[in-house]
């Protein structure tokens, strides 16, 4: 029997997944945690793939690693760090990210060389940051390379340092339109010129481990999921966890000059637009926490409820749209609005604001959704695969819960080793469909608050 090892260093853990190869199923799993924070020793994360695949990597024939996006990892001539590492979600290169956009000439022609409008958490604007805040250490770096990037190197006996086109589009200093690297801007950006990966393609076997696997190229965490989801056209896949996401495959490049949505690359040779709103599973707990109920007894509230509550759920500002002073609005109340009115129109602001990052990627592909995949630790809530037809008016499918990204790994790990021209084709176990009467009236309640205080 043949096994393959996907491989998930999120921003909190690092999961390891073996895997039938023939037919995608999870023999063994592990996992170990990674630091807190928005800069980390990678150090941190290679202890804990090492832990994490203790036992199960020797078993594996082939092995890839998906990773979190856009985190710098600035080395030296020797391939040692220069710094901590600087993750997508640390902030402090805002002002460099806008910055750079105008040094750019505005968000069209930045997306138009990149496929994204450049925001805080893209690899280039730390470069930026790292040039302006600490020059010592910007003028001793001489590679940069993305957390999967980093581990893929360690397992191949640090040879040679890769990436893929997916994790690539995420740095901002990647043309979408040209599948290439752009190192004039990683030079712009950073002040000098630097060395970055090579960009092998999404089946290559970029190396060995110490025990002779074959080492896929890897790629970035929402690609891997992508992948494990076995993401169609015409599918959008809706995450909601700490953060929400909406994503789609798309066979050509999406260019989005509103900034919502990110032109990413995806693992196969396609595309992965891509819109994040801030507030995701977090809105539940908060709803939950203020009825003192845990989150069955919040679904339950809510699928008891009438829909008369409006709230607008930007509790800690917004990305899609782009308010990040906003805070959270709630509208509908009257003297008989109950405890489960109130729960109900938590569940259907969050998904209403899901609603808002789906059609920002069907706007930017130029087409509607057929069906949108529900994922995330918020996608358990019977609430919310119950009410989601109802807001994104089309029938969701609910995977069964599982460990998507690694999976995803797994799959193009599998794909790799068996030099086909496609991803070997698994089954998703357990996958149900919900579907429901569309609710344009809530829809167009929540929509109308969105509008009305555009300027808040």
């Amino acid at each position: 029997m043949t096994y393959v090892l996907g491989i998930d260093s999120s921003t909190q853990s690092c999961k390891a997944v073996l895997v039938d190869a023939a037919s995608g199923e999870i023999v063994d799993q592990a996992r170990a945690s990674h630091p807190g924070g928005t800069q980390v020793d990678p150090a941190e994360w290679i202890a804990a793939l090492d832990k994490a695949t203790d036992g199960l990597l020797k078993k594996a024939d082939a092995v890839a690693v998906a990773g979190q996006q856009h985190g710098m990892v600035a080395l030296d001539k020797d391939n040692h760090t220069v710094r901590d590492a600087m993750l997508w979600n640390d902030v402090s290169s805002a002002d460099a990210a806008a910055a750079l956009v105008d040094e750019l000439g505005g968000p069209k022609k930045t997306v138009d060389l990149t496929g994204s409008v450049l925001v805080a958490s893209f690899t280039g604007t730390k470069l930026r940051w790292l040039r302006d805040n600490e020059p010592d250490n910007a003028q001793r770096v001489s590679k940069v390379v993305l957390p999967h990037d980093y581990l893929t190197w360690h397992l191949g006996q640090r040879q040679e340092f890769t990436t893929d086109h997916g994790d690539a589009s995420g740095t901002g200093y990647y043309s979408t339109r040209e599948r290439r690297f752009l190192p004039e801007l990683a030079e712009q950006f950073l002040g000098h010129s630097v060395k970055l990966p090579r960009i092998a393609e999404p089946n290559e076997i970029v190396g060995r481990t110490s025990s002779g696997a074959a080492i896929a190229a890897g790629t970035g965490d929402n690609m891997a999921a992508a992948l494990g989801l076995e993401l169609q056209p015409g599918d959008v896949c809706v995450s909601v966890g700490t953060s929400g996401v909406a994503s789609a495959w798309s066979k050509e490049s999406v260019h989005d000059e509103n900034g919502l949505v990110t032109g990413f690359a995806d693992a196969t040779g396609a595309y992965l637009p891509l819109a994040c709103t801030l507030n995701g599973a977090k809105v539940l707990d908060f709803a939950a926490n203020l009825l003192g109920v845990d989150h069955h007894g919040l679904s339950e509230m809510a699928l008891a409820g009438n829909s008369s509550v409006t709230l607008l759920p930007y509790f800690d500002g917004e990305r899609t749209p782009n308010r990040p002073h906003a805070s959270g609005l709630l509208t509908g109340l009257r003297t008989d609005t109950t405890r489960e009115d109130f729960a109900r129109g938590v569940v259907e602001g969050l998904l209403c604001s899901m609603l808002d990052a789906i059609e920002a990627v069907e706007k930017a592909m130029g087409h509607k959704a057929k069906r949108v995949l529900l994922t995330g630790g918020a996608a358990r809530s019977q609430a919310m695969q119950q009410l989601a037809p109802s807001i994104f008016g089309v029938d969701v499918i609910l995977p069964a819960p599982g460990e998507y990204v690694a999976l995803g790994a797994a799959r193009q790990a599998a794909w790799a080793l068996s030099g086909e021209d496609a991803p070997p084709q698994w089954d998703l176990a357990g996958t149900t469909t919900h579907s429901g009467e569309a609710n344009p009236e809530t829809v167009a309640r929540y929509q109308k608050l969105r509008d009305l205080t555009a300027s808040f």
